[in-house]
């Protein structure tokens, strides 16, 4: 299903090598962008956290040696040469294949020993994707004021509208099992890609489940690749983007609601000298009145017609997966 012949060969010569049977695989995948400081602590921390576990190091154009430094530890490395963390995780989830995939930034701020933590559930089958929450347990310098601020506001913002009772919606510690490789789509470029990954997860109703794990602080001469205000209006407009495609019914329903409401204040005068001397004085306000309100219908309708289409989508989708899952003697 997946065009992945080149890295299915280097999964299954690791697994041979290590001795890892295939219903038990796991791969470890670290994105990396100019990560030579601390890429080899990580990759020996996974390394002595799941001995069986086959590693990866995708890096995105570093300039300072981080491939082969990741390399020297003991991890495969492949290179992704499009910029962005989005544009890597959609080469590693295509190319690579596991039972089991953990993903983990290159930057040392994420515990390695802790990984178990993060697999246990997916090894028990309680959850599709498991989340590292980092906002219990951290250090003053892990984390800009600003940061935490956007966080909760995203977080809060995603449980109102799906419902949910996240905490961490932006760890870049995760651990998935292969129904969320196989099924979920990821389109984002960038470190918003996190945001992405919850949202789809939530909009097919696949459980999530949070492990809280300690977040470090990057060491003397490593420097983050945020930027607090671009970073935060990329990710508030992936949720924007994201409502507008998988809730348009509220999101179409109440700016036409709102366009309804505009129409009918602005209305009041005409509508009460019509009611009082049956009469239209003010034509020019009526018709602006009438104009707006049947834009908020026209709202409200496309609202409609793409929930219908949606809630279509979403069966079809469903049908497909089971057709794939399917064994080749049944279809």
């Amino acid at each position: 299903m997946f065009p992945e012949a080149a890295e299915s060969s280097d999964m299954t010569a690791g697994k041979e090598e290590l001795g890892v049977e295939r219903s038990q695989s796991i791969a470890v995948l670290i994105p990396c962008y100019n990560e030579a400081l601390t890429v080899a602590k990580v990759v020996e921390g996974f390394r002595s956290a799941l001995p069986d576990a086959v590693i990866y190091v995708y890096d995105n154009n570093s300039s300072d040696g981080t491939a082969e430094i990741a390399r020297r530890a003991g991890a495969i490395v492949r290179r992704e040469n499009r910029q962005g963390k989005g544009y890597v995780i959609q080469s590693m989830f295509r190319d690579i294949d596991a039972d089991f995939y953990v993903m983990a930034d290159g930057d040392g701020t994420y515990p390695p020993e802790q990984v178990e933590l993060v697999l246990e559930p997916l090894r028990r089958g309680d959850a599709d994707m498991v989340v590292g929450n980092r906002l219990q347990e951290f250090t003053n310098q892990s984390f800009r004021p600003l940061h935490v601020f956007g966080n909760k506001l995203v977080v809060g913002t995603i449980n109102l509208l799906f419902g949910a009772k996240l905490k961490d919606v932006m760890s870049g510690y995760r651990a998935f099992g292969r129904r969320f490789v196989r099924e979920l789509p990821f389109v984002s470029r960038g470190f918003e890609v996190e945001t992405e990954m919850t949202l789809q997860a939530l909009d097919r109703r696949l459980v999530i489940v949070e492990v809280e794990v300690p977040y470090g602080s990057r060491p003397a001469g490593s420097h983050s690749k945020l930027s607090t205000f671009r970073d935060g209006f990329r990710v508030l407009l992936k949720l924007f983007n994201i409502l507008k495609a998988y809730r348009p019914l509220l999101f179409f329903g109440g700016l036409g609601l709102a366009i309804c409401l505009l129409g009918l204040l602005i209305g009041i005068v005409p509508i009460t000298e019509y009611l009082e001397t049956g009469l239209v004085k003010r034509f020019p306000t009526a018709i602006l009145a009438a104009s707006i309100e049947i834009v908020g219908i026209v709202f409200g309708l496309a609202g409609i017609i793409l929930d219908s289409l949606n809630q279509h989508f979403r069966e079809l989708s469903a049908q497909t997966v089971k057709l794939l899952a399917r064994p080749a003697d049944q279809t």
